[in-house]
């Protein structure tokens, strides 16, 4: 009988599967450039390894995250350390500010063709687990948690969400300042830019080398060098 999965199960298999990845040699993502299809080919590849061991609710598209359940709630990213970033469904103007809505597992991989083999090599140069109140931007939170501390108003706080073109109506922007004076977000780390699907990049929870509450480093080979 199959394990139910955990946050902290899911984070020991992170690792052992990036470390048994980054070992093999890949025949089917030889000459693969479309960054789309390595990372959807890895994710299949994970849940899979996942599967065989593991009880867990499988993501759906209704749904939009991988592993959807709520004690796990998280969604899984692989992107190419080239330029660590993807792309998710917008919900709500105030994920830019309080998170996402779910936990991170992103994995961060450097892909190697060997011409002679006709194979990939994928290193996993860094994997991080990142829970959801980390997932806001960083640029905004910092500054709006420096904000609320100097002792700022709501006419203040509304006015730089708008200087920040936060993509809401007057009335929710009325109602996000009102929650930030309320309850100030946690410091993010991701980089989220507006599009008809927010882009998450992810150079900051790479090269992060201070321990943060929230952010756990499965894999971090960029820091050791």
């Amino acid at each position: 009988m199959k394990k139910k999965l955990t946050i902290k199960s899911l984070i020991e298999k992170a690792n052992e599967f990036c470390k048994k990845e980054t070992m093999f040699q890949n025949k089917d993502l030889f000459g693969v450039t479309d960054g789309k299809a390595v990372g959807t080919y890895i994710e299949h590849k994970f849940q899979e390894f996942l599967a065989s061991q593991f009880e867990y609710v499988i993501g759906s598209s209704a749904k939009g995250i991988d592993l959807p359940s709520s004690d796990i709630n998280t969604d899984i990213k692989v992107t190419s350390i080239k330029q660590p970033q993807s792309s998710c469904p917008f919900k709500d103007a105030k994920q830019k500010i309080f998170g996402l809505g779910y936990n991170l597992l992103v994995f961060v991989y450097d892909k190697i063709d060997n011409p002679e083999t006709k194979t990939a090599n994928l290193n996993f140069v860094s994997c991080t687990y990142v829970e959801k109140e980390r997932t806001g931007d960083y640029t905004i939170t910092y500054r709006l948690r420096e904000m609320v501390n100097d002792g700022a108003n709501l006419e203040d706080i509304l006015s730089y969400l708008n200087d920040r073109n936060i993509p809401a109506d007057e009335i929710t922007l009325q109602n996000i300042a009102e929650q930030i004076l309320n309850i100030p977000p946690k410091q993010g780390y991701l980089t989220i830019s507006n599009a008809l699907q927010w882009r998450l990049q992810y150079g900051r929870i790479v090269n992060l080398k201070e321990n943060v509450s929230g952010i756990t480093r499965i894999i971090d080979k960029v820091n050791d060098k």
